[in-house]
């Protein structure tokens, strides 16, 4: 079993100290005791690995055995992801974070029945940053995967059209993701529509930016899982999992 990770913004030195929340999860839920391995990360890459020193309540000391500096991954996997009714779009955060997904962009599209507005927007978008940064921790990730703000479809298309390669997944189209040839190096952007689908003209216009129009299998899959189905296909295929 790989040791528990928590986070600090800073992990340098050869102690370091968790305390209010992080310790709090350290020492009165996780209940880490002294001589027990544990990781600490930034999540900007560094990671130190320590041994529990002491233990109070909602306060563990930590010895540093040593500090690993992990490369951010290649290709860069984003996400458009469309904004989804429910709990839907929170669970398709979570997904993507743990398999390994770089960046998520929440997207506004034609057909998305959620629309951020205001205050609730705000929120909105603060939820699905939360997401990340526990389903970071969850699957012991180094780098915390970036929650980029509200896009419009000419955020969108301009995305795309920078892209190393560029995906819309579509339940109509002839070719597979499983043929496709990932780059190793650049970004790879992917965009999964709504509940609704995309119009035929946002297809137009991410076509126009370079983007092609691919499937995953015979079966339509939900908004919450499309992206993760194609994240699976596309970092195997980049090397990422091999």
């Amino acid at each position: 079993m790989t040791a528990p990770r928590f986070h600090l913004p800073d992990v340098s030195g050869t102690a370091l100290r968790l305390d209010g929340a992080e310790g709090h999860h350290a020492a009165d839920v996780r209940r880490v005791r002294i001589g027990e391995r544990v990781d600490v990360g930034d999540l900007h890459g560094t990671v130190a690995e320590c041994v529990v020193a002491s233990v109070s309540a909602g306060t563990v000391s930590l010895e540093v055995i040593r500090t690993r500096n992990l490369p951010a991954p290649s290709p860069r996997i984003v996400v458009v992801q469309a904004l989804a009714k429910g709990d839907r779009a929170e669970s398709a955060v979570e997904a993507m974070t743990e398999v390994g997904v770089d960046e998520i962009v929440p997207w506004s599209a034609a057909r998305s029945i959620v629309r951020w507005d205001g205050a609730r927007g705000d929120k909105a978008l603060e939820r699905w940053r939360s997401t990340a940064r526990e389903a970071a921790k969850q699957s012991r990730r180094a780098w915390l995967p970036v929650v980029s703000d509200l896009a419009s479809t000419a955020d969108v298309r301009e995305r795309l059209r920078d892209a190393s390669l560029a995906v819309v997944l579509h339940e109509s189209a002839t070719a597979r993701l499983a043929g496709i040839a990932v780059p190793t190096a650049g970004e790879v952007v992917v965009v999964v529509g709504p509940e609704g689908g995309l119009t035929d003209e946002e297809l137009a216009d991410f076509a126009g930016a370079g983007a092609s129009a691919y499937r995953l299998g015979d079966s339509v899959l939900r908004t919450s899982t499309a992206g993760v189905a194609a994240c699976a296909v596309l970092l195997a295929k980049s090397g990422r999992w091999s």
